[in-house]
């Protein structure tokens, strides 16, 4: 199984990317986001679980997560593998991943961070508000989204460095030039 996180700043790219490298790959796309809000929709004992803090504003606790993921996985067996969208965001994630995916003898192949510099997240994210309307999307609510980001992101970047896993690549050009160099990453760890 090829077994992909992705990650990067909000405003990266993650998510375009994602769905493309899914899509070349024949992968499992796994939005922790995604998963909660199926999950709630279909109102599963997590969902309803999840739901109960999120009603509250909180942030569903990791064990919830990752028990999410692990029924994920375990309902798709056959999968060529997954690319992990926005998760882990710690260190004890990226633990709580490593573990679940032992559990299925499975590992994370690759770890691919989009790095960009962060007046241009601010500006593409203030672009996105203006033509989405997010609310979320105002400078002030970025800034600190960002400072969220690098306080809990840098330990997992070095986390996952020191086991050889990590591909730090340009998140700045267009939207194929970049999906280029990611490829050339992955294709250099599956041949």
């Amino acid at each position: 199984m090829l077994n992909i996180v992705i990650f990067g700043a909000p405003g990266s790219g993650k998510g375009t990317q994602s769905d493309k490298i899914a899509e070349r790959y024949g992968l499992q796309h796994v939005s922790t986001g995604e998963i909660l809000r199926e999950e709630i929709a279909s109102s599963t004992d997590l969902g309803k679980l999840a739901d109960s803090y999120m009603s509250k504003g909180e942030l569903v606790p990791d064990c919830v997560v990752i028990e999410m993921l692990e029924e994920l996985i375990a309902r798709n067996k056959g999968a060529k593998g997954f690319i992990f969208d926005g998760f882990p965001r710690t260190v004890p994630q990226g633990e709580a991943l490593n573990q679940l995916l032992q559990r299925h003898d499975e590992t994370v192949t690759i770890v691919v961070s989009l790095e960009v510099e962060d007046e241009e997240l601010v500006d593409r994210l203030l672009k996105r508000g203006a033509i989405s309307g997010r609310a979320d999307d105002n400078r002030k609510t970025i800034e600190s989204r960002l400072r969220v980001y690098y306080r809990q992101t840098a330990p997992l970047k070095d986390f996952y460095r020191s086991k050889d896993l990590l591909k730090e690549i340009t998140g700045i050009g267009s939207v194929e030039s970049i999906f280029e160099s990611i490829v050339k990453e992955i294709d250099k760890v599956i041949v």
